[in-house]
């Protein structure tokens, strides 16, 4: 007899991020390497494919499974960024962003103490997903963010003069 199940599985969050990619199992490997990733589960067909698995990457869940065709054909082009960011909060990004690098992922936007009080930058990982990763450093109000900001855009004004 089938045990009562939760609503929304032990330990998963509300939204949890779905990647199809072309190549899951080395993607799974990628991601275990680069972000610490956890497998908690992986169902793999007969034909080699990944139907569905399912890491634990810090305290989130995240699934991904290969792209199968048809109606299902949603993977990006390998080396070509997807239309969204998937974020990371760490206790350290200069870790985790070395690890990525090291592990084959791309830097897009460079590591950085931003205005916004983060130490932030982005990555596109060998997928074609784009990631972003950040430490919060400063706590600040909206005021202290709209002045830095303006600060950093005139900065990047006259860099864009010289």
């Amino acid at each position: 007899m089938a045990k009562a199940a939760r609503p929304v599985p032990e330990g998963h969050q509300t939204i949890v991020p779905y990647l199809k990619v072309h190549g899951a199992a080395e993607a799974i490997d990628f991601y275990i390497r680069a972000l610490g990733g956890q497998v908690l589960r992986r169902l793999t067909g007969v034909n080699g494919l990944v139907l569905h698995a399912e890491l634990k990457i810090g305290d989130s869940v995240l699934y991904l499974s290969d792209e199968f065709g048809g109606e299902d054909g949603c993977a990006a082009p390998p080396g070509v960024a997807t239309g969204c960011i998937i974020h990371l909060n760490v206790t350290d990004a200069d870790i985790v962003w070395r690890s990525a690098l090291g592990a084959g992922a791309v830097p897009l936007m460079p590591l950085a103490d931003m205005f916004w009080g983060d130490r932030y930058g982005q990555f596109r990982d060998p997928f074609g997903h784009v990631w972003s990763v950040s430490t919060h450093k400063e706590d600040l109000t909206s005021e202290e963010i709209v002045k830095r900001s303006e600060a950093f855009l005139a900065t990047m004004a006259e860099h864009r003069k010289s």
